[in-house]
C-alpha cells in the first residue's frame, strides 16, 4: 500500500498521462501524416521525373497547393476512376468537377491549367511549320483539343502556301451528336486569311469516329466549292476518343 500523509489521505502519484493521441500541454502538434508523403512525392518527381510517378500521383501533385490540409490521394484515385485517364480528367468540364466532386475553384484551376498549357505547347509546335510533314503532331493536337468535348465542334485548320498552320478556328458548335458546317463560311474565311489549303476537323462525342452520311455529304460540298477557288482540302478528320477517321486515308477525298 502507498504511504499516507498526516491527514490519512494518500498523496497523488506522479503517473504518466494516458495516451490519448493529443499532444501534451506545451508540446508542438506533429504534422499530419500526409505531409511527409507530399515531400517524398515531390522529391521523387523532381529527382526521377514524371515517369517515376503513376497517374494518380501526378494528380496528387496538382491538388497539393489547392488543398493544403487534406490527404488528397483518395480524391486523386477517385477522379481518375471517374474519368478513366489523366488527359480525360484535365479535359473534364468545369461544372462536373465543381458539382460532382465539390472541388474549389483553386483545385479546378490547378487541374485545368495542365490541359491549357499542353494544348498551347502542342499548337505552338504546329504554327509556322509544314503541318503535312508533322502529321502525328497534328493528330495529337486534334485529339487533345476535341476528343473529350461533350458536344460536337467543327474546326477548320487554315494553311498557307507552305502548308504551315495559320489558324485553328471553331466554325460551329453543335448538340451532342451533330453540327452544321457551311461551305460558304469556311471558304469565305479562307479567303480572308489568304489560306491556300484547309483541314476540316470535327469530333464525335460518342467516341466513335466513323463518319455519318451528313459528314460525307458536307465534305464533298466543301471540296467542290474549294476547287473553284483553288483552295485545297487536304483532309477531313473525325476525332473520337483515342481514335480518328481520316477521309483522305480512307479514299473519300
Amino acid at each position: 500500500m502507498g504511504r499516507r500523509d498526516e491527514e490519512g489521505v494518500a498523496p497523488e502519484l506522479d503517473l504518466p498521462a494516458p495516451a490519448t493521441g493529443e499532444p501534451a500541454i506545451g508540446e508542438k502538434e506533429p504534422p499530419p501524416h500526409y505531409h511527409g508523403h507530399r515531400d517524398r512525392l515531390r522529391a521523387r518527381f523532381l529527382n526521377q521525373g514524371p515517369e517515376a510517378l503513376q497517374d494518380y500521383e501526378l494528380v496528387e501533385l496538382l491538388l497539393f497547393q489547392a488543398i493544403p490540409r487534406r490527404d488528397v490521394k483518395p480524391l486523386a484515385k477517385e477522379l481518375l476512376a471517374r474519368f478513366g485517364s489523366f488527359w480525360a480528367l484535365v479535359s473534364a468540364p468545369v461544372p462536373v468537377l465543381r458539382d460532382e466532386f465539390k472541388l474549389s475553384d483553386a483545385a479546378i484551376g490547378a487541374i485545368k491549367v495542365v490541359a491549357a498549357a499542353a494544348l498551347r505547347m502542342a499548337k505552338r509546335e504546329l504554327l509556322d511549320r509544314p503541318v503535312l510533314s508533322s502529321w502525328q503532331k497534328l493528330l495529337d493536337y486534334c485529339q487533345g483539343t476535341l476528343a473529350h468535348e461533350q458536344v460536337e465542334q467543327f474546326h477548320v485548320l487554315f494553311l498557307d502556301g507552305r502548308h504551315a498552320l495559320l489558324r485553328d478556328e471553331v466554325q460551329q458548335r453543335g448538340t451532342v451528336n451533330q453540327t452544321a458546317a457551311y461551305p460558304r463560311e469556311v471558304l469565305k474565311r479562307a479567303l480572308e486569311l489568304g489560306a491556300s489549303g484547309v483541314i476540316l476537323v470535327h469530333n464525335h462525342p460518342s467516341g466513335d469516329p466513323s463518319p455519318s452520311r451528313a459528314d460525307i455529304q458536307m465534305t464533298k460540298a466543301v471540296v467542290d466549292a474549294a476547287k473553284a477557288l483553288e483552295i485545297t482540302v487536304h483532309d477531313h478528320l473525325v476525332i473520337g476518343r483515342g481514335r480518328h477517321f481520316s477521309f483522305r486515308a480512307q479514299g473519300l477525298l
